[in-house]
Formats: C-alpha cells, sequence, structure tokens
C-alpha cells in the first residue's frame, strides 16, 4: 500500500511554531502539576522512607501512558467518563504523563464530553494520545483528504498524539516517513507503534498469530532509527510477538530495541503486571511503559521501590537527588 504520494513534503520542524504540548507532558506551573505526594513529604508525610525520586514533569525517561477507554487489564469493557477519570488524575495524576484512547474509541463520545476529557487530562498536565486509528483510515481512497480531515479535527478537539500503526497493512518506509511529517504539519506529534508480529492490535488468539510468523527486530530497528530523525518524540513498541500471546518472550528483541535506540525515544506496551515488572527490573525505573489505568498504582509502587513481586522487591532503587 502507498500512502501519500502526491504530497509535498511539510516545511522543517524545525521551522514550525513549537509544539506546546509534547509526550513528556506540557510545561505547566507548579500549581497546576497537583499537591506533593506524601512519600515526598518529608514534613508531613512519608518522606523519611526509602524510595525512588522521579522527576517532575514534563519528564522525558521513566514515562508512564495509560490506556483509557476500551478495556482494563482484564479485558472487560470499560466507559471511562469525566468523573472515573477524575478519581483516576485526582489521587495518581502526579504518576501519569500521558492519556491513551484505544483505537478509535473516541470517535463513539460525543464532542463536548470528549473535549471535557482531554482537558481535564491537560488540567493534571498530562498529554492525549488517539489509538491507532489511522490504520483504519488507510484503507480509505481518498487518503490525503481523509487523514487531513482526520488530524484537523484531532488537533481541534485537543489532542496532542496521533499514534500510527500498520500491524494489519504493509506500508512501505518512505509512506510512514510522509505519515509522520504530515502529521507533524498540523502541530501534532506523531508517535508511530512498531512490532514484529503482523496483525498486532486486533485481539487475536496464540495459535493465529504464530501461524503468521514475525519480521526482523532489525526492521523494527531501521525504521525506528528513520522516525527519530524526522523528530519523532517517542516511538511505542507494541507487546504482541514480544511479551504477548507468544508461548516465550522475545527478549532478545526487547535487548535489540534497547541497544540500537535512544532510550527516552522508546515506549514498550507492557499491560501486564509480570511484564511491566520485567522492564523495570531489567532496564531500571527509567523505562517508559505503557500500561492500562487499572495497573498505575502497582507499576508506580515498582518504580517508587516501595513494592514488587518476588525478583524485584526491595531491590528496584536509583541514586539520584530527589528534584
Amino acid at each position: 500500500m502507498s500512502f501519500l504520494r502526491a504530497f509535498k513534503p511539510a516545511p522543517s520542524l524545525l521551522s514550525r511554531p513549537l509544539i506546546t504540548r509534547h509526550l513528556s507532558t506540557t510545561t505547566r506551573s507548579l500549581a497546576a502539576a497537583g499537591p506533593k505526594i506524601l512519600l515526598q513529604d518529608k514534613e508531613n508525610g512519608f518522606g523519611f522512607v526509602r524510595s525512588n525520586p522521579r522527576p517532575p514533569k514534563p519528564r522525558r525517561n521513566g514515562v508512564t501512558e495509560i490506556r483509557g477507554p476500551y478495556y482494563s487489564g482484564w479485558k472487560f469493557s470499560v466507559v471511562m467518563g469525566k468523573r472515573y477519570l477524575s478519581d483516576i488524575l485526582e489521587t495518581m495524576g502526579y504518576h501519569i504523563d500521558g492519556l491513551k484512547f484505544a483505537g478509535g474509541s473516541f470517535t463513539l463520545f460525543p464532542e463536548n464530553e470528549l473535549r471535557e476529557l482531554i482537558e481535564l487530562a491537560h488540567s493534571h498536565n498530562v498529554y492525549v494520545s488517539t489509538g491507532g486509528f489511522m490504520e483504519h483510515l488507510l484503507t480509505h481512497p481518498d487518503i490525503n483528504t481523509v487523514a487531513d480531515k482526520y488530524l484537523q479535527k484531532c488537533k481541534d478537539v485537543g489532542f496532542d498524539v496521533v499514534e500510527l500503526s500498520s500491524g494489519f497493512l504493509f506500508l512501505p518506509p518512505s509512506d510512514w516517513l510522509r505519515l509522520v511529517d504530515r502529521v507533524h504539519s498540523h502541530n501534532l506529534q506523531a508517535k508511530p507503534e512498531l512490532g514484529i508480529q503482523f496483525g498486532a492490535g486486533g485481539d487475536t488468539d496464540t495459535t493465529a498469530l504464530e501461524s503468521t510468523g514475525t519480521s526482523s527486530p532489525t526492521k523494527v530497528l531501521q525504521l525506528g532509527e528513520k522516525f527519530v530523525a524526522a523528530g519523532v518524540e517517542r516511538i511505542m513498541i507494541e507487546s504482541e510477538g514480544i511479551t504477548e500471546n507468544v508461548s516465550a518472550w522475545r527478549t532478545d528483541v526487547i535487548q535489540s530495541i534497547m541497544e540500537g535506540l535512544p532510550r527516552e525515544k522508546v515506549m514498550f506496551e507492557a499491560a501486564d503486571p509480570k511484564v511491566f515488572n520485567y522492564y523495570v527490573r531489567e532496564f531500571g525505573v527509567d523505562v517508559n511503559l505503557f500500561v492500562d489505568h487499572s495497573q498505575i498504582v502497582q507499576l508506580s509502587c515498582l518504580r517508587s521501590g516501595i513494592w514488587g513481586m518476588a525478583d524485584t522487591f526491595g531491590k528496584v532503587i536509583s541514586f539520584r537527588e530527589a528534584e
């Protein structure tokens, strides 16, 4: 499939207006960051307890993006409204950097309610990302017009980030880059999703995915390098084929990605406690992770070093001063 063959390249990223809200979250006042958490309050809280200090937002490392409406960690359907999201952000907002609407789920909302959810996230210094809905749009006949209308509306309702997935499509690398540039031309951040498993993202069972085979990790690294050069702030690594729907985890792929790409540019999908436990154990508290919203407390305890599984309890540490 070819994309945007007639698209005139947009101006250089350096010549465009700065994007005011990045994946590492908007720079806001300290007041907007919310009250100090008890674990950091040395005077009146639990600041006497040993823990790993987290850098303030906006963060480039140790970034946590949570999944919003679609399904929970147990694959039950979940609707996230303003009151539900408010509860999550009022209690755990300090630990959350980004909120992602899975797939095209956001198109099912009334516009005013969607805007309210996005603004609520922004008020807690949390960027908001679409899911990989562009993959559906790429099948439309007049893709140039459709892509522009989609991006214009995403910008209009307040999205900061547009995820670009192609788990079910064969898209040439040059077209991927044209698509990234098109997103950036609308003053949005492109977040490509890469993986080794064809058919990822469709909740297909393990047997069916294994029968289709996987691609080479080298392909992920080569395309990732091109995305970084194109100004992409962060690349999402799809879990299917690596730690999800596999008979054995492909830790070799994970190690290759961490060795071949800048770590602050990579985020791993890890919506399973055993999976994010592995990432923190192997790469430390600064690894960027995408989890379900139901898992934010467990992951934050793990990053802070105050809880863990048998192999990480009391062992997740850091050597740094609190910022």
